[in-house]
């Protein structure tokens, strides 16, 4: 696997590297690559999620935390400089085949360094019962792009407290339920994080590749749709009607329903879910001028949106919608 480096040290807005994630797919000749980066207090989340939902945003001014939208789904991180995240690259357009390979060989560095990790779930990493990483998922024409967390230690009350709903007494709770959640790696580990991040380096590639400034300026170019307030904080479209649920194995959802003498107009569907397919051609434009009455959907959606939501089955989309 090739290593994509930088030509110098510098630390860079996390816009900088998901911009570079793209520029790496379209421009690099190779079939796998990989590269890590680390950033000052940010948080990221996800395509579908709605900030304000998500995201602390009075707590993140006070304590200078940075906020960013990615591209992939799934949910609300946390990141600083006592992380590092892991960047993967692949022509490999197959989702399921993409995540496991991608996990699994993650699993097997940390094991080789002696840790008890193991894969779980839809995209972590496990340490016992706690989580260590969690990765996401996105594809461009030709490329898959995974992108996640290696916690090898972080600022626990900056990450309870930006993904926190804006209540200093349960920032403490927070804090408490993290612990209860997460592990970091600085536990099991008797090596600093920059030999950490040089270990990852040799172990998963074999070959580097420095990228110049005039790469570095095209990056910069692609960054600015992610410094974009539109696309930060996205279009709330007009809606008449708001149904959420968490769907076991799926992701917590919010749908926004725009309606007219109850036939839809528009769907927004917000949520921590795993995007695998066009969300928009294969599922939510074909809900427009279609009543939102059970049946009628099930009429008109395809038989599989498991391809297009990851886990997701028709009868609880419709039921999500309808009740």
């Amino acid at each position: 696997m090739l290593y994509i480096a930088l030509p110098d040290h510098k630390v860079r807005r996390l816009s900088f590297y998901l911009a570079m994630e793209e520029y790496v797919a379209k421009h690099v000749e190779a079939d796998d690559c990989f590269f890590m980066w680390q950033v000052e207090p940010s948080v990221i989340f996800g395509r579908n999620q709605l900030i304000e939902n998500e995201v602390n945003l009075d707590f993140c001014r006070k304590h200078h935390i940075q906020t960013y939208r990615r591209k992939s789904g799934g949910g609300c991180v946390y990141a600083d400089m006592n992380n590092v995240m892991f960047s993967y690259i692949t022509a490999e357009e197959q989702v399921g085949f993409t995540f496991n390979r991608y996990i699994n060989m993650v699993v097997l560095m940390l094991q080789r360094l002696g840790v008890d990790a193991s894969p779980s779930g839809r995209n972590d990493v496990m340490i016992g019962n706690k989580k260590v990483s969690g990765n996401a998922f996105y594809k461009i024409p030709g490329h898959s792009i995974v992108h996640g967390t290696m916690l090898y230690d972080t600022d626990l009350l900056n990450m309870a407290g930006a993904i926190t709903p804006p209540d200093s007494k349960l920032i403490s709770k927070g804090i408490k339920s993290i612990h209860q959640r997460v592990d970091f790696l600085k536990n099991y580990l008797t090596i600093s994080l920059p030999e950490f991040k040089d270990f990852v380096h040799q172990q998963l590639c074999d070959e580097d590749f420095t990228l110049s400034e005039k790469d570095i300026k095209q990056i910069e170019e692609i960054e600015q749709e992610y410094l974009s307030d539109e696309f930060i904080y996205g279009k709330n479209p007009h809606y008449t009607l708001v149904k959420k649920r968490r769907i076991e194995g799926v992701g917590d959802f919010e749908a926004r329903i725009e309606l007219k003498n109850n036939i839809i107009k528009k769907v927004n569907l917000m949520g921590d879910y795993f995007l695998i397919g066009d969300l928009d051609q294969g599922l939510l434009n074909k809900l427009k001028d279609v009543p939102l009455d059970a049946g009628a959907l099930n009429r008109i959606l395809p038989d599989r949106i498991d391809d297009i939501i990851m886990n997701l089955m028709k009868t609880d989309f419709v039921d999500l919608l309808t009740t």
